[in-house]
């Protein structure tokens, strides 16, 4: 068994592995056109296409992952899911094997792996357990990612080098997490983001912010004790008057984490239709104060900020996606395999084989598509283009893929005795969150003619 003494090694000597690597080969930061960090990432021009191509660190990611979500992941997720119960102890886990900070840097307790990594990991994580795999995904891309990038020194002292450990060593019992969360969607706006009625105001006499509004759709929002928030500084502006905030939900100096901020608190767990091991909820805010030195990035460049996150966080949702649709691939064939219909192997029929090939052929189609968005990020190059079509794509071969698993099953992909009707379900939320996938080809179409206008 994978146990977490194993675990801790392993994360150990890939971590070893793979930083020894970054620090012999050329490294670069690269600063996006919005200003902030894009990624860390190997100088290296080559493009990988299949597992077998990948560098060995990028190979160790993906071993290591794929036998923890097999063995410490995929035996529990059914249960999770019908008890809608938090996975703490498997969370802790993932973070000792470092990846709850995958891509922030080594000065902030993170490992300091790139896009790719990410992607890879994202897949095998989400494929055990698509739960399990959205709180990584919106802890890394949608937290830690816009405080590294944006952050100062302090708040990435403060609210970025614990959560990139997200427990304290000697946490056994995983009772004190530092699980980060975003709120950007609200109430009244969801793929309206330059809308925000949640507003902030400065108070030059106390130098603090006061924040009043709700934010809706948040993921881990009853287990995270931060917030990156957007809230309205100056209507006048519409978009450009929104700014960006850090706001823990706990007093400063609460370590224990037992008491809200004045003003603060969450709203009810929602019961949702799939993911529903991890918790989503409103942040209800009602005049919580906050020192002005909770500001990130300056002032009126929340909306930038939210869509450079949100490029990044649509790899992540991708590699979810494919995560499923890689589930219900391997349901589906190895109940094929055993299932006999008219004295052979339904595996054997044409109708099954058609379905078989058509979930392989979208599946590996978004996984490649989702692979240039992470080899682009990570070479420095714009790609939200690129970030919106594997999100878009890998989406939809999931929700394609878990319906035609559950069409091969039959009687047997209706019940919960397999895990082919929670893959279904998993897979619906993956064209809704993170830009639902009409927001997709809206990016991908106006990039489109935007190049081409340039051409005229």
């Amino acid at each position: 068994m994978f146990s977490l003494r194993t675990a801790t090694v392993a994360a150990t000597t890939t971590t070893r592995c793979v930083r020894s690597r970054l620090r012999t080969s050329p490294v670069t930061s690269v600063r996006g056109s919005r200003g902030g960090i894009i990624s860390t990432r190997i100088h290296d021009k080559r493009s990988f296409t299949t597992y077998d191509s990948l560098p060995e660190e990028h190979q160790m990611v993906y071993d290591m992952c794929r036998k923890f979500a097999d063995e410490e992941l995929a035996p529990y997720a059914s249960e999770w899911d019908q008890k809608h119960k938090f996975p703490k102890e498997k969370i802790k886990q993932m973070a000792d094997l470092g990846l709850m900070g995958i891509n922030t840097s080594e000065d902030y307790n993170g490992c300091g792996f790139d896009a790719m990594s990410y992607a890879i990991a994202m897949e095998e994580i989400s494929r055990g357990c698509a739960s399990a795999g959205v709180v990584m995904s919106a802890h890394n891309s949608l937290y830690c990612y816009p405080i590294e990038a944006f952050g100062t020194d302090q708040q990435k002292q403060q609210f970025l080098a614990p959560y990139a450990k997200c427990f304290e060593e000697d946490d056994d019992a995983a009772s004190n997490a530092s699980i980060g969360c975003f709120g950007l969607s609200e109430p009244g706006n969801g793929s309206d983001a330059g809308a925000a009625s949640t507003t902030a105001t400065f108070s030059p006499d106390t130098n603090e912010y006061t924040i009043n509004g709700s934010k809706a759709w948040i993921t881990n929002a009853h287990e995270a004790s931060a917030a990156v928030i957007f809230a309205t500084t100056d209507k006048s502006l519409k978009h450009k008057g929104i700014s960006a905030f850090i706001v823990p939900f706990h007093n400063d100096g609460d370590e224990d984490k037992k008491t809200f901020r004045d003003g603060f608190s969450l709203g009810k767990r929602e019961d949702k239709l799939g993911i529903r091991a991890s918790s989503t909820s409103n942040l209800i805010y009602e005049n919580v104060t906050i020192p002005q030195e909770y500001l990130l990035g300056e002032l009126g460049q929340g909306f930038q900020i939210s869509m450079q996150v949100l490029d990044g966080g649509r790899i992540g949702i991708a590699g979810q996606a494919l995560g499923i649709a890689s589930a219900s691939i391997d349901c589906a064939v190895q109940y094929a395999l055993q299932r006999h219909a008219f004295s052979k192997p339904i595996a054997s029929l044409q109708s099954i084989q058609n379905k078989i090939s058509t979930m392989v052929c979208k599946r590996d189609a978004a996984r490649l598509l989702t692979w240039r968005a992470a080899q682009l990020k990570d070479g420095g190059k714009n790609y939200t283009r690129e970030a919106a079509m594997a999100k878009l794509c890998a989406s939809e071969a999931a929700t394609y893929c878990s319906h035609q698993c559950i069409q091969i099953l039959g009687g047997m992909g209706y019940v919960t005795e397999m895990p082919a009707e929670r893959y279904y379900r998993d897979a619906r939320i993956t064209e809704i969150y993170e830009g639902t996938s009409e927001i997709q080809h809206l990016v991908i179409a106006n990039d489109v003619i935007k190049e081409y206008r340039k051409k005229q």
